[in-house]
């Protein structure tokens, strides 16, 4: 049986990155948390921190702090169950941490009115593709995550969420000057400059595919920003596959315009979460499926 203060010193060290900043949020001396550690690591038998800068959390030491935030959460489903309200953030460590993996257009476009639903409860995001969000949870990283599979991981369950609509577009200017009275061809598409978010992200490839039976695109920009994805197709920097929500209001008003009209590329989204945790877990479940139904489209 673990001690609790000794749980919350170790999760206090491993997020705010050091023994000082720990003691401070824990209102208690630094020599206290020094202490605390010490003893947790004399009763699992080894090394929990690394005294770096910041300080980092050896293989145990991060088994045992997801351990630690897991009991809170647990904690958590307990006090609503039973009626009562969230612990106050005030309280030592009171609030649980959720680590969950997310993909950043649904993080740009829905997924944040989600967690502003929920009360007495902290985030830790993972931003990773959709389609490689899953593999967090496959390593016990996560508790949920935002995925584009609908094969539930082992140990999870799986909800579906919607489709997120991406639209390949570019300014006016750009089409112009690449696709000029030709229209979208693939011998154009081979040559025009794409935007890409990062070496995951296939968007433009599936879309090309989708569109216009070809696998291969032009040269492509780097750009990790769902928001300045937008902003880089407006300056004319390249074409991209923007989320329909994130593009809507440059569409409407001319500075975007559609590639191919008629041609979107939606792309399914699932929720998966730990069946360890599933019952606590059940308001931000809810939640997140509240703000998926306001945005994404039918899976079809």
């Amino acid at each position: 049986m673990f001690d609790v203060a000794q749980l919350a010193a170790l999760s206090a060290v491993l997020r705010t990155g050091s023994f000082k900043r720990a003691a401070q949020a824990l209102h208690v001396t630094q020599s206290a948390v020094s202490q605390r550690i010490r003893q947790l690591e004399e009763q699992v038998g080894t090394s929990l921190v690394i005294r770096s800068q910041p300080c980092r959390a050896t293989d145990a030491g991060e088994r045992l702090f997801r351990h630690a935030e897991e009991v809170r959460l647990l904690e958590q489903g307990v006090r609503r169950d039973l009626g009562l309200s969230p612990t106050s953030g005030g309280e030592t460590g009171a609030w649980p941490t959720l680590r969950l993996a997310v993909n950043a257009d649904s993080l740009a476009t829905w997924f944040v009115p989600a967690m502003a639903r929920l009360d007495g409860m902290l985030f830790d995001l993972v931003i990773d593709d959709q389609d490689y969000s899953a593999d967090w949870l496959k390593r016990g990283e996560v508790r949920a995550a935002v995925s584009g599979s609908a094969k539930p991981v082992q140990g999870c369950d799986c909800r579906p969420l919607g489709a997120l609509r991406y639209l390949a577009t570019a300014s006016p200017g750009f089409v112009e000057r690449w696709f000029g009275s030709e229209g979208v061809t693939p011998e154009r598409l081979a040559e025009a400059p794409a935007i890409t978010f990062n070496a995951k992200d296939r968007l433009q490839t599936r879309w090309a595919e989708h569109a216009l039976g070809i696998t291969v695109t032009g040269p492509s920009h780097w750009l990790a920003s769902s928001h300045a994805f937008v902003d880089a197709a407006i300056a004319g920097l390249g074409w991209g596959m923007n989320p329909e929500p994130l593009a809507a209001a440059a569409l409407l008003d001319g500075r975007l315009e559609e590639l191919i009209p008629g041609k979107p590329l939606d792309v399914p989204l699932y929720w998966h979460v730990s069946r360890s945790v599933a019952n606590a877990m059940k308001p931000v479940t809810e939640a997140v499926l509240q703000a998926a139904n306001g945005v994404l489209r039918p899976i079809r």
